[in-house]
């Protein structure tokens, strides 16, 4: 949480603990969020269909609890809310020209200094099996790199 702080977060919440959901409501006066960014899935998602606000759109980007989670469809009509799915390695295949103009508008973002990037840590690609178990045991925080 400090991390997110550090990046400019004004709120933040600790998903691993079931209060999370009860402080996005109230910190938004019982409306629940606007959007919700998801890169674990399972129960958080489903936590997260509780505290979405009416017409918010919940970003699917992966499931990093390993549960690819389901959805009572009744939730998005009651809520009217939006559930859209980014998977950055089918644009290859379905629209290869939005990588490089993606890619171009991330660097213009980090040239600005509108983005800064988290690196967690830095690895020889000889400790590759050590980086990879950081991320699976979910002790990093941003990205980690492998140097060639």
């Amino acid at each position: 949480m400090r991390i997110a702080r550090q990046q400019g977060a004004e709120l933040v919440f600790d998903y691993s603990t079931p209060e999370w959901v009860d402080g996005v409501k109230q910190a938004t006066g019982g409306r629940g969020a606007d959007v919700i960014y998801d890169p674990v899935g399972g129960e958080i998602f489903e936590l997260s269909t509780k505290c979405i606000a009416f017409g918010g759109r919940l970003l699917v980007v992966g499931f990093a609890s390993g549960v690819i989670p389901s959805i009572q469809v009744n939730r998005v009509l009651l809520k009217n809310i939006s559930i859209v799915g980014l998977h950055w390695g089918a644009y290859r295949l379905n629209d290869p020209a939005k990588i490089p103009e993606a890619m171009q508008a991330l660097f213009e973002m980090y040239e600005r200094g509108a983005v800064r990037p988290v690196v967690s840590s830095t690895y020889p690609l000889a400790e590759a099996a050590k980086a990879l178990d950081e991320i699976a045991s979910r002790r990093s925080v941003g990205k980690v790199v492998l140097v060639p």
